[in-house]
């Protein structure tokens, strides 16, 4: 290899870099919240190519060299991929067979405008845990409360505030979610074992933010809850709604607890809710087949059910304000996610075989000597990262990539890792307008990043959180030698 100084390989390491993020911010620019169908990953790919030609012309290392550590990258998330398919079946069975809707009726019943901020967090929190989703909660729960705190006399900032928040707190903890499978998956932590790590910094986040909209909520004055009534008698007339479906999520948080594989876990909870929707929605599963096909009832049940876990079904409740809410993506809608990460990982393959993670990381190495500088630069990294390349799933990635030896090297486990990454590069990437999560976010609740972005307390805090914990040291201890 070629001898070249310390300094000259940072400056050739933030080559690539640099052009990722160009290329990210024209894709942003262009086609806004849509670059994730695609743009955002030729960017993954045209930076890979700039990583190899200049690692092969100044370095001289092989292409097998690459090849290999992209394939090894790919064997990784191998399993994550499985579990991100598992997720779109469950987005299309929990919802077609009447769970979501059911959670979302009882939800909105219990909204009063005193506790409307407090409850839309919970709700939204609840319903992203289930769905592991937080752009599926707030594309439809959110969607509806946005109505309905307007209706009440809530800034839709505020709103959202409490919508995101507890979007975030769901999906950050929740098995189902991609982020949370993709932070354990990179850093070879077992998925409820990096879940049950991470209650240490998100609950006491998630308290201090329900006190803080509760404290809001109780000095606001609102009486209107007509809308309310509105999303329950549409999606009661859509599904029948009973306590019997709510043995689905009972049964699956059941098996978590149990610490079952997180695979099995999820195939059994698509089985049973598919088993739902047959038994208590048959219309609604017919009238899904019969979009394709036609025939007896068992051949329309059948082809019903096929499509609501691998295709994209959206159901005609009558109002344009509720079709969002029994709209699922099934499996085909984890297909552009399933190409981030395939792109991504090709991105840091060629970066870690060249040397130039460990480069970018020796920059920020004398801030990583105690337990809190180590901690926070890896959360100041996720969450600047954001803002840099534009998406989480990318942010997760780098900021692992950058901080695994320093964790290995300082005997800390890598549970904390991948904890102080969620509590960064997860939840802030809606704080970012170019970022994907901050545009999509934004566009679907018709509120601007900058002004929902200081309520989004949960967001706010968790970082915070997690460096405070670095420095008490509460349940972080280092590996045996």
């Amino acid at each position: 290899m070629t001898q070249i100084s310390a300094a000259k390989r940072t400056l050739i390491a933030l080559i690539p870099l640099g052009v990722l993020m160009g290329l990210l911010a024209l894709d942003i620019a262009i086609f806004g919240a849509d670059s994730i169908l695609g743009a955002s990953q030729v960017s993954l790919l045209a930076a890979s190519g700039v990583c190899v030609a200049l690692s092969g012309w100044l370095y001289r290392i092989p292409w097998k060299d690459f090849e290999k550590a992209i394939a090894h990258n790919l064997g990784e998330v191998a399993p994550a991929i499985v579990i991100l398919f598992l997720i779109g079946a469950i987005s299309g069975t929990w919802t077609m067979s009447g769970v979501v809707p059911a959670f979302i009726c009882y939800g909105i019943r219990l909204i009063h405008p005193r506790v409307f901020l407090l409850t839309s967090c919970v709700l939204c929190a609840v319903v992203s845990l289930m769905t592991g989703s937080s752009w599926t909660t707030i594309a439809t729960v959110g969607v509806a409360l946005i109505g309905i705190g307007h209706a009440e006399g809530f800034s839709d900032a505020l709103t959202a505030g409490a919508i995101i928040s507890g979007a975030y707190f769901g999906d950050k903890i929740s098995p189902l979610s991609d982020t949370t499978v993709m932070a354990s998956s990179v850093n070879r932590v077992p998925l409820f074992d990096h879940i049950h790590y991470m209650y240490l910094t998100t609950v006491p986040s998630m308290l201090i933010t329900l006190v803080i909209f509760t404290i809001l909520g109780l000095t606001h004055a609102g009486v209107s809850d007509a809308q309310m009534a509105r999303y329950s008698e549409v999606l009661s007339a859509q599904f029948h709604i009973t306590p019997w479906l709510l043995l689905v999520p009972a049964l699956t948080v059941w098996l978590i607890i149990r610490k079952r594989p997180a695979i099995v876990v999820l195939a059994l909870s698509v089985l049973v809710a598919a088993l739902a929707a047959l038994i208590f929605q048959p219309e609604v599963v017919r009238g899904i087949g019969a979009e394709v096909t036609d025939g007896a009832p068992l051949r329309l049940g059948f082809a019903g059910t096929v499509r609501m876990i691998f295709d994209t079904v959206a159901l005609d409740t009558g109002s344009p304000e509720v079709n969002p809410l029994v709209t699922s993506r099934g499996m085909l809608g984890m297909l552009n996610t399933v190409f981030l990460i395939l792109c991504a990982m090709c991105f840091g393959g060629c970066m870690k075989s060249s040397g130039m993670i460990d480069d970018l990381a020796r920059i920020l190495r004398p801030l990583t000597r105690t337990r809190a500088g180590l901690v926070g630069s890896t959360v100041v990294t996720g969450t600047a990262l954001n803002g840099i390349v534009s998406d989480q799933y990318l942010s997760i990635i780098l900021t692992s990539d950058i901080y695994r030896k320093s964790f290995e090297d300082e005997g800390y486990e890598a549970r904390l890792l991948s904890r102080s990454i969620e509590d960064s590069a997860t939840v802030t990437s809606p704080l970012v307008p170019w970022s994907s999560c901050g545009m999509t976010q934004a566009t679907i609740l018709s509120v601007s990043t900058l002004a929902y972005a200081p309520f989004c307390f949960f967001n706010i805090i968790s970082p915070l959180m997690s460096i405070l914990m670095a420095v008490i040291g509460w349940k972080i201890v280092r590996r045996p030698e």
